[in-house]
């Protein structure tokens, strides 16, 4: 009786545990919800224009990958931008779970009439990616950044480009750039992070850990379209 009691107890949490997971998936907002679906396309839509692009060489390099569409002037950040987006890093031959990103306070000269980029952040190296998944990190202070270059190879990489943590670029109207991020202050979105895994969960936890090795449903359209990767328009990497 006492067994018996025990392996009704083992099951009951494991469906809690589970249904805790599926129900914390439940309550991504619309915007969370946009955040995975604008920051999967814009991955898809690397390799449009492979003379304007980030090279394939770098990002078969990248640790991570972050996301930020629709990166923002903001006046009230006096001058900076703001905006919010998604990481995942490399796992095994697949991508982590995604972790929601913030990013404020940069000021980087806006291309020419531009009131909001696309920006790809690329984490270079295992330095960069335990800085980026602390607290928070000021970019070209507490992690090195520099624009990162663009065409079909990287070959005109400088000296900085190859030491960096994290390659910058931006993106607007359809076409690439390198874009100096420093002194933008990037940390995890922990409410957002809350309603997709659950509250008090780290975001080393998340990428690292083995709890969240399996991608949930609602975060899957970005690490899909990682794995695709920049795949140029003749359909060839």
């Amino acid at each position: 009786m006492k067994m018996r009691t025990a392996i009704t107890i083992a099951a009951a949490t494991a469906l809690t545990i589970g249904g805790a997971g599926f129900s914390a998936a439940q309550q991504l907002s619309g915007d969370e919800r946009d955040r995975i679906q604008n920051s999967a396309a814009i991955i898809h839509e690397l390799g449009a224009t492979p003379d304007n692009d980030i090279p394939q060489t770098i990002w078969d390099k990248a640790q991570c990958v972050i996301v930020v569409p629709q990166l923002k002037k903001a006046a009230f950040l006096v001058g900076g931008e703001y905006g919010r987006g998604l990481m995942s890093c490399r796992r095994g031959s697949g991508w982590s779970s995604p972790i929601f990103m913030e990013l404020e306070k940069g000021s980087w000269g806006f291309q020419i009439g531009a009131e909001q980029i696309d920006l790809v952040l690329l984490v270079m190296n295992e330095r960069g990616v335990q800085r980026i998944l602390g607290d928070k990190v000021t970019l070209g202070a507490e992690a090195s950044a520099t624009a990162g270059p663009v065409g079909r190879t990287a070959a005109a990489e400088t000296d900085a480009q190859l030491s960096a943590e994290v390659l910058s670029y931006s993106r607007s109207q359809g076409l690439f750039a390198g874009v100096d991020v420093s002194g933008g202050v990037l940390k995890t979105d922990d409410r957002a992070n809350g309603n997709l895994y659950g509250s008090g969960i780290s975001a080393k936890d998340i990428v690292a850990g083995e709890r969240f090795r399996t991608v949930p449903a609602a975060a899957r359209a970005f690490t899909n379209a990682l794995a695709r990767g920049p795949v140029a328009t003749s359909g060839q990497k």
